[in-house]
């Protein structure tokens, strides 16, 4: 009952046969013919035996990523960021340098667009510039207000 000779001549056909490699583990044998198999002393023998499907080769197992997707998903939601899931300090996750530099370039952003509309003239933007680039204000809406308390007239809500 040994058949070690044929499975690994029906994995070196295999191989040959489907163009990538096929392992001996990957050659199913049918147990209802296992004599026919057993008699398959030649590769001629064990090409028949895959001509009549009596031995084919197993499909590849691929890894699943249904779980992967399903996490990343929730990341994106902003789930799974509690204590347990981080590996770095808070700095490490968002450095101190991307923080700045998101809020430096969305009030220039803002301050350009006042200059440009007219709200703002060229030393009030030069003012406010320097304010924000000393770290004055907290966000758009801080610098804003601060803006309303010295006078400058923003155009309603926005």
């Amino acid at each position: 009952m040994i058949i070690t000779n044929q499975r690994r001549m029906a994995a070196a056909i295999l191989s040959q046969k489907e163009g990538r490699p096929v392992g001996v583990h990957r050659v199913w044998i049918d147990p209802d013919y296992l004599d026919e198999v057993i008699s398959a002393v030649q590769k001629d023998d064990v090409r028949r035996l895959i001509e009549d499907g009596v031995i084919k080769a197993r499909p590849i197992k691929g890894t699943s990523r249904s779980r992967a997707r399903k996490a990343a998903q929730q990341k994106a939601k902003g789930r799974r960021k509690g204590h347990g899931s981080r590996k770095g300090s808070s700095n490490a996750r968002a450095p101190k340098k991307e923080r700045w530099m998101r809020l430096i370039r969305s009030q220039r952003r803002e301050l350009k667009e006042f200059r440009e509309d007219g709200t703002l003239t060229r030393t009030q933007y030069r003012y406010y510039y320097r304010k924000a680039k000393g770290g004055s204000y907290r966000s758009i809406s801080h610098m804003r207000s601060n803006m309303e308390i010295d006078g400058v007239d923003i155009g309603g809500e926005r």
